[in-house]
């Protein structure tokens, strides 16, 4: 699944960077193993210089991922939503220098599993405070209360997961209100972050066909 964000009244359609993570299934998270590797790592396929592929589009060459790594990023990805939920927060691709990147609570088998689904390709694993199941709890929590945070004033404009596991991201047009009442209601420890966002603006004639001269 594609790392998104929940914004309230619109569709956003994300581009340019890749991300994967955000929401997941609570019934299938496990519980994480031993603790693998802190503070990060990279795998064998990082040690050679690669150069990024690219795709003309219009005229202009756009970064691909090479088939090759979409491949290994595919494998884990499907790894951690399953067999790894416990450890797994999601993960980027880096088109530009032909690596992805792995957010994951530190877990050895996940490490040893990722070493092997790399293959020969570069992939970099970096720490993350919490799972992709984990902050799809509070993602939920949040969505299931935008009612009651309108009619309290609070102006929810989004609502998404972090790929990299730091936390919930808030968007709010009352953005020290929310710093202030969400902790109260969810807990202190709640994995929320804020910003302050603007209301949603509906395109103007967005259907429109433009004029040929």
């Amino acid at each position: 699944m594609y790392g998104s964000r929940f914004r309230i009244g619109c569709l956003l359609v994300l581009g340019a960077v890749l991300v994967i993570g955000g929401c997941a299934d609570s019934a299938d998270e496990q519980p994480a193993d031993g603790t693998g590797l802190t503070g990060g790592w990279s795998t064998a396929g990082c040690e050679f210089p690669r150069l990024p592929e690219h795709m003309v589009v219009a005229g202009t060459a756009m970064p691909v991922t090479p088939a090759k790594l979409e491949a290994a990023m595919d494998r884990i990805d499907r790894a951690g939503r399953g067999e790894f939920a416990g450890a797994y927060a999601g993960l980027e691709v880096d088109q530009e220098n032909a690596r992805a990147i792995v957010f994951r609570v530190p877990s050895a088998a996940f490490d040893d599993f990722i070493r092997q689904a790399a293959e020969d390709t570069c992939i970099v694993v970096r720490d993350a405070a919490h799972t992709a199941v984990d902050l799809a709890v509070w993602h939920d929590r949040v969505l299931a209360d935008l009612d009651f945070w309108r009619h309290n004033g609070v102006r929810i404009v989004s609502v998404g997961a972090r790929h990299d596991g730091a936390g919930v991201e808030i968007g709010t047009q009352d953005l020290d209100r929310a710093r202030t009442e969400l902790p109260a209601r969810y807990g202190p420890d709640a994995p929320l972050l804020f910003l302050q966002e603007d209301p949603v603006r509906p395109l103007a004639n967005p259907t429109a066909t433009p004029r040929i001269n």
